[in-house]
């Protein structure tokens, strides 16, 4: 099975030989992320990321939704809070 992970775009999105990159943050991790799926997505968007890529754009309130859910399984305590500032 495999698991798409949302995550916000911090770091303005570059061209990078070819590819749109931007730096995205899950649970205060930053990870260099391919946007050539979701050339429309820009700094603040959150997405869907998949094996370094991201796969679609996701509602906040959705992302929040996600983040609450992994919060109540004990995965990504405090990480809602910090969505919510």
């Amino acid at each position: 099975m495999c698991l798409g992970v949302p995550g916000q775009i911090v770091e303005s999105p570059v061209d990078d030989d070819d590819l749109r990159m931007a730096v995205v943050e899950f649970a205060g991790v930053r990870r260099s992320v391919c946007l050539a799926c979701v050339p429309e997505a820009t700094t603040g968007d959150f997405v869907v990321v998949h094996a370094g890529f991201a796969i679609s754009r996701i509602d906040p309130l959705e992302a929040v939704r996600v983040f609450d859910y992994l919060n109540e399984i004990g995965d990504l305590e405090g990480w809602t809070d910090e969505i919510r500032r």
